[in-house]
């Protein structure tokens, strides 16, 4: 079984609005900060380029397999899961419509996944 985050990491992600994470560059190995949206389950959490796969951050995020999230004023070292079960990826997307509104619209089943769906990430903790 994975790691898992404490319950005070998965309270303050269901509160805070932003988030900074940051990755390092695939080639220059240089820090590369992002604001981002953070979402959770209360077991999982999520993150996702709403853009897809084309930002370098996701793609920095799987090439480097780490990253700091600065969450509530805490900095945590995470490594990404990169959701592939599209089913996960749409309830992931119904959780943060849920949490920031409708301009986030989820796909249905038998429908392609969208860019945001197919770049969503459950955080876990780094060694």
């Amino acid at each position: 079984m994975a790691a898992a985050f404490a319950r005070d990491v998965m309270d303050s992600a269901a509160r805070e609005k932003e988030v900074t994470l940051t990755t390092y560059g695939r080639k220059s190995g240089k820090p590369v900060r992002v604001t981002i949206w953070i979402s959770t389950d209360g077991e999982h959490l999520y993150i996702r380029s709403g853009r897809g796969m084309v930002r370098d951050w996701p793609q920095n995020f799987v090439a480097r397999g780490q990253a700091v999230l600065d969450l509530g004023g805490r900095k945590l070292k995470v490594k990404p899961r990169l959701v592939a079960d599209p089913e996960e990826a749409r309830a992931a997307s119904r959780i943060v419509r849920d949490k920031y509104g409708s301009t986030v619209k989820p796909s249905r089943p038998g429908e392609p996944l969208t860019p945001g769906e197919q770049a969503t990430f459950e955080l876990l903790p780094a060694d």
